[in-house]
């Protein structure tokens, strides 16, 4: 049994990830200051004697014993990290030194949710690792993307100067129960107002292209990562590599909904990215992983989820 700390574990992603940790046989310490994470995501593990949920900040130091880190705590949607840029970039920052510091001194193994976006804008399709990015350092977006990869640079510098055993990966679009209803992403927006018969809203044309990974593949890739061999520390892309522009995708949700919603357009926001698609190679090579749920099967349990909040 390892006794595992997830920071942003009511989250979206951290919810999924702590029942899967305890199913395997894990301790599990639960850390969220619940700005975008939700007790409700967690309420059923609440009764397991190995689990325990903190609220806590991770911009303030944390101390316990722990053999490994997941590090998943910032808010990940537009919505939410333009709400307040300052405090998401100090919680990729801040947030990052403090949990390197305890990996450091109880030397266990840390895992950083990086994320697509330090790609930005990207010129090089589809995404590979060796990829630097094309990122704009002070749009409204950069609180995020540049958050992220200050945290990947203070991820290696640990490693290289510490000696901390560090995993990096970046997460592409990734879908499923319990994503927040208003958290702006597309896929949550789409079903929701496809469910609701309102107007669904594209922005731009509609031919901009994401990736959408469903959210088991992607906890069964991070697990594989945490405990991948010691010199794999990453940056690994993990994603779907399947592109589909948002009016295929709008049409999609429309169809399985049985919606009478009409798509809308309007512009598009700054620094948005046309084109995103993982180079998932690496993971397939290193850690046996690629996704396997079709993204009809992964919408339709999407959608039973959204019915039942809804």
């Amino acid at each position: 049994m390892n006794r595992v700390l997830v920071t942003g574990g009511a989250g979206f992603l951290g919810s999924h990830l702590c029942e899967k940790l305890l199913e395997q046989g894990n301790e599990v310490i639960c850390l969220d200051n619940f700005f975008t994470g939700h007790k409700s995501n967690i309420a059923h593990l609440l009764q397991n004697p190995y689990f325990e949920l903190i609220r806590h900040d991770v911009t303030a130091p944390f101390f316990a014993e722990v053999d490994q880190i997941y590090n998943l705590a910032c808010p990940a949607s537009p919505i939410h990290y333009q709400y307040n840029p300052i405090k998401t970039i100090k919680t990729s920052v801040m947030g990052s030194i403090n949990m390197l510091g305890l990996a450091k001194r109880v030397k266990a193994t840390i895992l950083q949710a990086s994320t697509s976006e330090v790609y930005g804008d990207p010129i090089v399709h589809p995404q590979m690792e060796e990829y630097w990015g094309n990122v704009n350092p002070i749009g409204i977006r950069s609180c995020y993307d540049e958050g992220k990869r200050c945290a990947e640079t203070l991820f290696f510098d640990y490693h290289r100067q510490n000696q901390v055993k560090i995993k990096v990966v970046r997460i592409f679009n990734t879908y499923g129960p319990r994503m927040d209803r208003n958290d702006g992403r597309v896929i949550s927006n789409f079903i929701v107002q496809a469910l609701q018969n309102q107007e669904i809203t594209i922005f731009g044309t509609g031919e901009q292209t994401r990736s959408f990974c469903y959210v088991d593949d992607l906890i069964d890739g991070l697990i594989k990562m945490m405990n991948s061999p010691e010199e794999l520390c990453g940056p690994i892309n993990m994603g779907n590599p399947g592109e589909f522009t948002m009016n295929q995708l709008a049409h999609l949700i429309i169809k399985m909904t049985g919606s009478k919603s009409k798509i809308v357009y309007h512009p598009l926001p700054e620094d948005d990215p046309m084109r995103r698609q993982p180079d998932i190679s690496k993971a397939k090579s290193y850690l046996n992983w690629e996704p396997t749920t079709p993204l009809k099967e992964g919408l339709s349990r999407t959608i039973e989820y959204f019915k039942t909040i809804l």
